[in-house]
């Protein structure tokens, strides 16, 4: 059934928003755990489903025991085939998804994939690294949020598709571009940038979710970013000039204006404290660090900010002076982490291309643990040398790079997509900053002659920073994860969405998509059936929202 499925769905790439509705009853009928009432909901209403960006959804029915049995309910096209990191959001039985292609928003019946309307986005001059992403939407108030490749914010009538209003959050031929999912909250809707590789200046802005008034703004990079030029990091030297740096700072004073730190992903946000947990991106020029002395601040960081004010409460640099690529470029996620007396405290966490996950105290930054890496380590912080010199592990495309990692309340898990890449660095001539939306790295990152790398998908007890499990993967992951009590859901490059068991990693179900996953998947549950969907799109094409929920033969009784 899959492999005939799979060969429908290539062979139907291309063709303009097709809805297909399947009914299949194949495999043996297993009776699901925990019934629920006809008419329970669960939706998926923000990018991380929660605040927190747990991506975890509390499944009764899909479980260890009757996942085998899981089956295509319906197929969405969108007719834009090419890179597809979409997350789907599913608010008042409608789901909301974006194309990365146009940045076009379609709203679905999340029950059968009919389509309800379509909102075309009209794209002027456009600079972006890297591909043309669009990773989904924020609903609230009756209105869909989303960002555009030519650096828009804009509001559309959750009803209708129709324009609210849009504003320009940065000039995208000074670099900027949007591609990450806002996020909505208290009659605001945040949005960073991206266009670290091009000289931006990274900020978090807060809009009014009514009329798209600019309420606060939030500059990454800025006078004084020198910082107090750390020289090690958790025991790893930076193999920084330190002398050379402080003896160019005065004639580099202004570096900070193109300084970057992109936003790349949504972030966290505590509504107790009203504190909105941030990732930032790499410094530019990118690869090269000679007009940019000091830590680079506040690149590369975990950054807690007042959500209604925008001040800065607390900041913690991962690479600080990053020549790497070392972006914090995967969402923040808030849970529960025991300190050095073993009690638990509000923690938060990130998934750093470096390898590895470092898990902060929330309230004042602080770290706990940084865990043992899930992608192999050689070389890590050594410089760039140019061709055939130092090969660095994982590079600046490895570790975990914009998946967003999911987190098992009821195990104490976090799920990781890696990417074990090595890549030799070579640095070029730093030219000066120039308008036009041209790229502005410093150079370039080669993979190791013969080696595409391959990739780990790891769970990782946030409390001791053990790996509990992890298995090998063919190809790098750049995905992302869902979570739920018995099982963790995630998609391979090569089409293949996989269901593994949360406790141990065995996998337990896979399909063929017919496209690679480049996505994370979601959950969501409608007239007491639940559902899941991941985009299918990516290095083999596809344009695919591909929905799975149980055959209705293996519900429970009364569903």
């Amino acid at each position: 059934m899959t492999t005939t499925l799979a060969r429908k769905l290539t062979a139907s790439i291309g063709m303009a928003s097709l809805a297909v509705s399947l009914t299949v009853t194949t495999g043996p009928a297993a009776s699901a755990a925990g019934a629920t009432s006809a008419d329970a909901t669960m939706e998926w209403p923000s990018y991380g489903r929660d605040y927190a960006n747990t991506r975890y959804a509390s499944l009764s029915q899909i479980n260890a025991h009757t996942v085998r049995s899981l089956a295509p309910a319906w197929i969405f096209q969108t007719g834009k085939t090419g890179s597809f990191e979409n997350s789907p959001i599913i608010v008042d039985g409608v789901m909301y998804v974006t194309s990365g292609v146009t940045d076009t928003v379609f709203a679905l019946d999340a029950r059968t994939g009919q389509r309800l309307w379509t909102h075309d986005t009209v794209l002027g001059f456009a600079s972006f690294c890297c591909g043309p992403q669009n990773r989904g939407v924020a609903v609230a108030g009756g209105r869909v949020f989303y960002g555009t490749l030519d650096g828009k914010l804009v509001a559309l009538d959750a009803k209708t598709g129709m324009q609210a209003w849009a504003v320009l959050v940065g000039d995208p031929k000074e670099g900027y571009s949007e591609t990450m999912a806002p996020l909505a909250w208290n009659g605001m809707v945040f949005i960073g940038v991206s266009g670290g590789e091009y000289g931006i200046r990274g900020s978090l802005t807060a809009y009014s979710q009514s009329d798209g008034k600019q309420l606060w703004r939030w500059w990454v990079v800025g006078p004084g970013w020198e910082g107090k030029y750390v020289s090690e990091v958790h025991g790893y030297s930076l193999h920084r000039d330190i002398a050379q740096e402080k003896a160019d700072a005065a004639k580099y004073a202004d570096s900070w204006k193109h300084g970057g730190g992109p936003i790349w992903t949504t972030p966290a946000l505590d509504p107790r404290t009203g504190t909105i947990y941030v990732s930032t991106g790499n410094p530019a020029e990118q690869l090269i660090d000679k007009t940019r002395p000091g830590d680079n601040l506040y690149t590369d960081s975990i950054v807690a900010l007042d959500a209604k004010s925008g001040k800065m409460k607390w900041y913690y640099q991962e690479t600080p002076h990053d020549v790497w690529d070392y972006d914090a470029a995967s969402p923040p996620v808030l849970f529960d982490a025991a300190d050095g007396s073993g009690r638990m405290v509000p923690a938060v966490g990130e998934a750093g291309k470096t390898g590895w996950f470092y898990v902060l105290r929330r309230s004042n930054g602080k770290p706990l643990r940084v865990s043992e890496p899930f992608v192999p380590i050689t070389n890590i912080y050594s410089r760039p040398t140019g061709p055939g010199g130092v090969t660095i592990v994982p590079g600046g495309v490895g570790g975990s790079n914009w998946s967003p990692v999911s987190y098992n309340t009821a195990l104490h898990l976090v799920y990781i997509s890696g990417l074990n890449v090595p890549l030799v660095d070579d640095p070029n001539p730093s030219e000066p900053w120039t308008y036009g939306g041209r790229r502005w790295a410093g150079g370039h990152q080669h993979p190791v002659p013969g080696g595409r790398g391959d990739g780990t998908f790891t769970a990782i007890d946030p409390s001791t920073g053990k790996i509990v499990w992890q298995d090998k993967m063919l190809f790098p992951m750049m995905n992302g994860s869902l979570a739920t009590p018995e099982l963790t859901f995630v998609g391979e490059p090569t089409g293949m969405f996989d269901a593994l068991d949360a406790g141990t990693g065995k996998t337990l179900w896979q399909f063929q998509t017919g496209a690679g996953i480049n996505a994370p998947p979601v959950a969501y549950e409608i007239d007491g059936r639940e559902y899941i969907a991941v985009a299918s799109g990516g290095g083999l094409g596809g344009d695919a929202i591909v929905v799975f929920a149980l055959p209705q033969s293996a519900q429970p009784p009364g569903d």
